[in-house]
């Protein structure tokens, strides 16, 4: 491709009738990517960008090519990769900054017929000074700012000094409707914890703490003053905060956190990222607002003025990505919702993008099993005697850090791999030393395992290097350049391991073992034959076949996606990826979107929950976690007694969350945190009261309330949970093994208790439920609830036998074959049971059922 279009750093720009000079493997994918155009659109597009690294191939429609000087761009079709099978389609009609197009002779022939006027125009752009700033000049508004600084306006094709042109109306580009006051200092926000953007620097490493991060745009300085009081070296610079602080000329990290999405203006916009980037020497993080169902506000310009008088300007994914590598010529890295980086070392891009594909915390589970080994062995020797011995513990502290570095490469480190302090002592005076003695005295079977996880490590990552443009080996990083000889022995070789590793996860069989393989390590649950699900946060943790498989669908829907759950679908190439609100923090989240790969098409399909389609629930979420995770325990034991709660069902997934509540209530239970508590409500008289009765059966029973038809209701829900106690643990089973039976007494409130003279004890015989007197106490402080039951043509003594043997009764008093048993139940129950025998005076004593 060499020496035809425009170069606009890995980004080739050539105009259709052009395309032919790019070579045969450049013109198939300009033509792959044509033939997947729609019918009704293969007319528009007039230029091609081919990215020289990645093979994205895109085609632009600018508008007047042939007449504009500075041609618009209005449309824009592009092919993620060369397997691609849709073009992304992107519009810029509606854009108050669209980027244009300079030096357009360079995309044509020079025998083309305008071909010199092309020419000219760029001569007089040069002789201008209007190229000087080439970063931010390719979007309409900047252009034109940049044309007015240097004192000229463009006419046509000329450019005419101010002086000589008359105003007029077209001379500004915004609207001229009443512009609103955008007060932009009230979107800086007070924050608790440290900004999004800025916990991804420090979760990929890319923040030092010798090494000076600067926050443009800081706002209230909430983030540096967390990473300042963390040690970092901060500084930062704000328009309204912090406007007298001095920029810095370099700063190794960069936060535009939140910054471009509240600038109005577009070509201010454009500034901001182009100068954020100007201070950068390692990374440049930026993070903006994404689109969502409730951004409300009115329209303003590009974006939206909200009611307290800010401005916002929303961003999808895809054009964040795009507007940052217009903006800088540069590849964006989607590394979360709303949150991008932008590398201005590329050493540095290339180890963010090697750590990527890095399994996480082997070394540390490694070096953690190593000093288990290491202390096991110290038991074995009761004591150290021999000079040997004293040598080895004068050499721990250089050989433990020595043997955790060869732990995190996966292999025996360079004196210049090592860290920052490190250095030999009289103990260790050499690195050949170092390695003896490392032979000697450490559990090498743990380098082995290190060794080969750092190879599958990096033959996924040169699996996803086939999806882009390879670099040479010489412009990979030192690290990774000795990796590749230390495991692959060549370049070639290591390529031809990352190539194999696809092959291998496109075979289903293959696939199938090793979600076995997952599941049995714990990772996710299996659905035999059908698929594997698990949190993301366990992906690094899977055999690399799969996590290959997984970055295969990744590549097509990159920063798309905050998923915290997905799912391998074995046999039919697919995975999902689910996002949830508030997954860690509730035991049971709503899925809000659910994304659905398609390997062999290479398509996806999005899935929202929340309107037309209830978000549903996730339930047995532990299933998906390993025990390693955050409230792991907590979640078992919360789906263990969910679980034997009955509320599931025999649904496949579980109850709709109505649904859910619905059951909840009729079990007098309740979610919280991550428990089930009894519930806090009272029922209506007429809900179920376990399977065979309602509260209202236990309210108006008893002689004594049928004569006199008092008010007998429960007032506390504690009373109603107890009854439920009763009805469910005791009396549906009864039922379910005798047949009906009569309540004879139930619940028995105090005003009803003042109409009973004889026969009641309100304070010991639970009928009060949890009931209280005006001071708070209970009225019986054994709680729980109790009623007495009759079942015909049975033998009570056999009934209450059986009972004994077989429920969870708190109490229980047997009166006579014939009569009514008292029964009762309690969270804590006591399994006391008494027969009511006459004593010689005729009064009932209790003595223990036989």
């Amino acid at each position: 491709m060499a020496g035809i279009g425009k170069e606009v750093g890995d980004n080739l720009y050539v105009h259709l009738t052009n395309v032919a000079g790019l070579g045969e493997a450049g013109l198939a994918l300009v033509c792959r990517a044509l033939a997947l155009l729609p019918p009704d659109v293969r007319e528009r597009p007039n230029v091609v960008k081919v990215n020289k690294r990645t093979q994205r191939v895109s085609l632009l429609e600018y508008t007047e090519f042939e007449d504009e000087p500075f041609p618009l761009l209005k449309s824009s079709w592009s092919m993620a990769t060369p397997d691609a099978s849709v073009l992304n389609f992107r519009s810029y009609v509606q854009s108050a900054n669209p980027p244009i197009l300079h030096r357009k002779e360079l995309l044509v022939s020079s025998d083309h017929p305008r071909y010199p006027d092309w020419a000219k125009t760029t001569e007089t752009c040069e002789a201008l000074g209007l190229f000087e700033h080439p970063k931010t000049i390719g979007f309409l508004l900047n252009w034109e700012r940049t044309i007015s600084l240097k004192g000229y306006r463009l006419v046509g094709s000329d450019f005419l000094p101010l002086g000589n042109v008359e105003a007029t109306d077209e001379t500004d580009v915004r609207p001229q409707d009443a512009s609103p006051t955008i007060q932009r200092h009230l979107t800086a926000m007070a924050r608790s914890s440290i900004s999004a953007p800025v916990q991804m620097l420090v979760r990929h490493g890319l923040i030092d703490k010798d090494d000076l991060f600067f926050d443009y745009g800081c706002g209230r300085g909430d983030d540096l003053k967390a990473l300042a009081d963390s040690g970092y070296v901060t500084s930062g610079w704000d328009p309204y905060y912090a406007p007298a602080n001095e920029l810095p000329n370099k700063a190794h990290a960069v936060n535009l956190g939140f910054v471009i999405n509240v600038i109005d203006d577009p070509a201010e916009r454009v500034e901001a990222i182009s100068k954020a980037f100007q201070l950068t020497s390692g990374v440049l993080s930026v993070g903006v607002m994404l689109y969502g169902p409730e951004r409300g506000g009115k329209a303003y310009g590009d974006g939206v003025v909200t009611s307290r008088g800010t401005f916002q300007k929303y961003f999808s994914q895809e054009e964040l990505k795009d507007y940052l590598e217009q903006v800088l010529q540069q590849e964006a890295f989607l590394v979360a919702p709303g949150i991008a980086f932008v590398f201005a070392d590329k050493v540095l891009e290339q180890r963010f993008l090697t750590a990527k594909y890095r399994s996480r915390n082997v070394d540390s589970r490694l070096i953690l099993q190593s000093r288990r080994i290491v202390a096991r062995r110290e038991v074995l020797r009761a004591h150290r005697t021999t000079a040997n011995e004293r040598r080895l513990e004068a050499a721990r502290p250089v050989l433990d850090l020595y043997w955790q570095t060869a732990l995190a490469l996966g292999r025996y480190p360079g004196i210049e791999e090592l860290p920052a302090g490190f250095s030999f002592n009289g103990a260790v005076p050499s690195l050949r030393r170092a390695w003896r003695l490392i032979h000697a005295h450490y559990p090498l079977e743990l380098l082995e395992t290190a060794c080969q996880a750092r190879k599958d490590d990096l033959r996924l990552y040169f699996a996803v290097q086939q999806f882009s443009k390879r670099p040479r080996y010489r412009q990979l990083e030192p690290r990774l350049q000795k990796d590749v000889a230390e495991f692959f022995g060549d370049y070639l070789s290591a390529q031809a391991a990352g190539l194999q590793l696809l092959q291998g996860a496109s075979v289903s069989e293959r696939i199938l073992e090793a979600c076995k393989q997952a599941a049995e390590s714990g990772l996710g649950a299996l659905e035999e034959g059908h698929s594997l699900q698990l949190h993301v946060e366990l992906v690094d943790r899977l055999p690399v076949l799969l996590r290959a498989y997984i970055a295969c669908a990744m590549v097509l829907t990159q920063g798309l996606s905050d998923a915290k759950l997905l799912k391998v679908h074995i046999t039919s190439r697919k995975l999902s990826l689910m996002e949830f609100d508030d997954f860690e923090a509730n035991p049971l989240p709503l899925m809000a979107r659910r994304i659905k790969v398609n390997l062999r098409k290479l398509t996806y399909d999005l899935f929202e929950y929340g309107g037309e389609f209830p978000k549903p629930i996730l339930y047995w979420k532990s299933c998906y976690l390993n025990e390693d995770s955050p409230h792991y325990a907590e979640q078992l034991a919360f789906d263990e007694a969910l679980d034997a709660s009955g509320v599931l069902g025999d649904e496949k997934y579980g109850p709709r969350p109505e649904e859910l509540a619905e059951r909840l209530e009729h079990t007098r239970m309740r979610v919280k945190g991550w428990e089930l508590v009894p519930s806090n409500t009272v029922p209506s008289l007429d809900s179920p009261c376990g399977v065979n009765f309602s509260y209202r059966d236990f309210v108006e029973c008893g002689e004594t309330q049928l004569r006199l038809g008092c008010r007998n209701i429960p007032k506390r829900p504690e009373t109603y949970n107890a009854l439920h106690g009763l009805a469910t643990k005791i009396l549906d089973p009864l039922i379910e093994y005798f047949g009906a039976i009569n309540l004879t007494y139930g619940f028995c409130s105090h005003d009803l208790s003042k109409h009973i003279k004889e026969r009641v004890a309100p304070t010991l015989d639970q009928h009060a439920g949890e009931e209280r007197l005006a001071t708070g106490a209970l009225i019986c402080k054994r709680g729980g609830a109790a009623c007495d039951f009759l079942v015909e043509y049975e033998d009570m003594r056999e009934v209450a036998d059986w009972t004994v043997k077989n429920l969870p009764f708190d109490r229980l008093y047997f009166y006579g074959s014939d009569r009514p048993v008292h029964i009762s139940w309690s969270s804590a129950p006591a399994f006391l049971a008494y027969e009511m025998l006459p004593n010689k005076s005729g009064r009932r004593i209790p003595r223990p059922f036989k």
